[in-house]
């Protein structure tokens, strides 16, 4: 369950989208960027920001929420899918054993549903900040739209995204430190698990 949350929450948020903005972040000194904070500020200790341009640089502002935003619900599906494990409603009690294992015992038929929810959403998510390819040059691969800011995908149906500039910014922040967290979190996971083959829960239990 937890695998299958990971693979299928890359499009989704659990912090509100974002605004679209005519201005990038880079428009701002690199020390006030959302997810910046003393007495830290940037942290790039290998240096990719100054070896990227402005474009560049928004791709990788893109990928770290969006992976930030898999990771906090893999984190999640990690605790509750062994917390319900053997449960009759999960796939008929069939799904047991360390989270990392779940995906592979779910029935041949679900991976189709899976891959199809999957690419749809991805499609989706890069029609929404991606140039289409044929209206970008060769050397120009995954351009993002001037209009699109990282991480906004339309979706914030419960409208928690503040009109403040400075709330939103501060919104943003959590949202890039949380995922960082969760991805660190997910990392740790895994190893645990392939390590000993035990269960997250199993090791909280017994410690």
């Amino acid at each position: 369950i937890a695998a299958l949350t990971l693979l299928s929450g890359s499009v989704a948020a659990f912090a509100p989208a974002f605004s679209t903005r005519t201005t990038t972040p880079l428009m701002a000194a690199i020390d006030d960027l959302p997810g910046a904070l003393a007495p830290v500020g940037f942290f790039d200790p290998l240096g990719f920001a100054e070896k990227a341009d402005d474009s560049t640089l928004l791709r990788y502002r893109e990928a770290e929420i969006t992976h930030g935003r898999v990771a906090m619900l893999a984190a999640v599906g990690f605790l509750v899918g062994e917390k319900v494990e053997g449960s009759s409603f999960l796939f008929d009690a069939q799904i047991k054993g360390p989270a990392i294992s779940h995906l592979a015992q779910v029935p041949a038929g679900f991976w189709v549903i899976l891959v199809v929810a999957i690419g749809a959403s991805e499609e989706y998510r890069a029609r929404v900040a991606f140039v289409e390819p044929g209206d970008v040059a060769v050397d120009q691969p995954g351009k993002m739209r001037d209009d699109h800011y990282p991480g906004d995908i339309g979706f914030d149906p419960l409208g928690l995204k503040p009109e403040d500039p400075e709330e939103f910014n501060i919104m943003v922040t959590k949202e890039l430190q949380h995922g960082r967290l969760a991805m660190l979190a997910t990392a740790g996971f895994m190893a645990q698990e392939l390590t000993d083959g035990k269960g997250i829960l199993e090791h909280l239990q017994s410690s």
